[in-house]
């Protein structure tokens, strides 16, 4: 499969799972409800109009023009590095966590956080893809380029 189909298989998986998740947990627990799933585990159910960890709250329009301009950047990038040994996975990571949290926010009521871990604001599907992904990308900008003699590199990543 080719780099390209790769990063979107894998930005379609998680907006899938970032929104099935996100309906659950608003179809069953009220919205500033919480359970207790483990002792350091508990399911919540709030909105997040700002971006992680609920900076820039209340400054949606700001957040999605931030968001988009970075998406932008991103797939700039993917295009002339696509050839970088798996590069394609903080592509998918990033595109699908920005777009499955983008879903909520042109819902217009914020974006759905639900994992809450003692210390530490809640959070989803997407966020942890999101961080995933900015790992991800720096691993692969820190990888030495490979050369071949007059072929681009095979990209099996």
């Amino acid at each position: 499969m080719r780099p390209v189909a790769r990063a979107a298989v894998l930005a379609a998986g998680i907006v899938v799972a970032d929104q099935v998740t996100k309906a659950i947990v608003r179809g069953s627990v009220p919205r500033g409800g919480s359970e207790q799933v483990l002792p350091f585990l508990d399911l919540v159910n709030t909105r997040n109009t700002g971006v992680a960890f609920g900076l820039l709250d209340g400054a949606g329009w700001v957040v999605t023009a931030v968001t988009l301009v970075a998406l932008a950047a991103l797939l700039v990038f993917f295009a002339f590095n696509h050839d970088r040994r798996f590069a394609w996975v903080p592509t998918g990571l990033l595109v699908g966590g920005a777009v499955g949290n983008m879903i909520d926010r042109f819902g217009g009521n914020g974006v759905t956080d639900f994992v809450k871990l003692p210390a530490w604001p809640a959070f989803n599907v997407a966020d942890v893809c999101i961080t995933a992904g900015v790992v991800a990308l720096v691993l692969v900008l820190e990888q030495p380029r490979e050369k071949r003699r007059g072929r681009a590199l095979a990209t099996d990543g």
